[in-house]
């Protein structure tokens, strides 16, 4: 598993890096080196989730549910180990492996059916219990893990127990993401995070975070050391 999610990685800076060489030059760089990492393609700035519809609910998300006109039925709950959500009226329902459109449909049809004409009925995931992000390189504990609600860089390097500060280059931490069909990514120097003289980033699901090893000579290291001459990087 180490292996193949380490290979994955590299075969993902050898890309960015090939779209280094054909990036423009340091005027470029210089225009846009204020130029933030965006969030994901299915995420809002909020940790909302808009966008494409084939989410799947799974357990322990938390769901805002609403139905128009009827206040009292409006509901935060959160899915259960077995994925299913009880609300009033209707009960039970098994909430997970459903995309949003599917469970807003059969609440609505379950609502309709003796309480209420004509139901509307809106969900939305409040927090991502479901969503993973990954943490590779000196870091404590490398691996997968999950996300509830908002969750900063600090707090996902901490989801791996920490950077290991024997080996750990504190200004080589390398976030990448899908945005707008494209895998991008941002180098942090974990140290200016720590002291709040740059902001703490948001990280999302599907996040990929690398802490970089001191004096290595890997993808990640030439790819560090090339973000200053990138247009569509942020360094810091």
């Amino acid at each position: 598993m180490r292996n193949w999610m380490r290979g994955l990685l590299t075969s993902t800076l050898v890309l960015l890096l090939a779209a280094c060489a054909s990036s423009g030059g340091p005027r470029d760089a210089a225009a846009s080196a204020v130029t933030t990492l965006p969030p994901p393609d299915t995420t809002a700035a909020s940790g909302a989730y808009e966008g494409a519809t084939d989410y799947r609910i799974g357990a322990m998300d938390l769901l805002q549910i609403s139905v128009f006109g009827v206040q009292d039925l409006d509901k935060e709950v959160r899915v259960n180990s077995n994925g299913q959500i009880s609300l009033p009226l209707v009960g039970g329902v098994m909430a997970g492996g459903r995309t949003i459109p599917e469970l807003e449909a059969e609440l609505a049809k379950k609502y309709a059916e003796g309480f209420l004409q004509n139901p509307q009925v809106s969900v939305f995931v409040k927090e991502y219990s479901s969503q993973r992000i990954t943490l590779e390189g000196a870091v404590k504990k490398p691996g997968i893990y999950p996300i509830t609600g908002r969750t900063s860089l600090l707090q996902a390097i901490a989801l791996a127990e920490g950077v290991d500060d024997k080996i750990a280059d504190l200004g080589g931490i390398v976030l990448m993401r899908q945005v707008e069909g494209k895998r991008q990514a941002a180098v942090f120097d974990l140290r200016l995070v720590r002291k709040g003289m740059i902001d703490d980033p948001q990280v999302y699901g599907d996040d990929i975070i690398v802490v970089e090893q001191s004096g290595s000579k890997s993808a990640f290291r030439r790819f560090i050391e090339a973000v200053p001459a990138i247009g569509v990087f942020r360094w810091f």
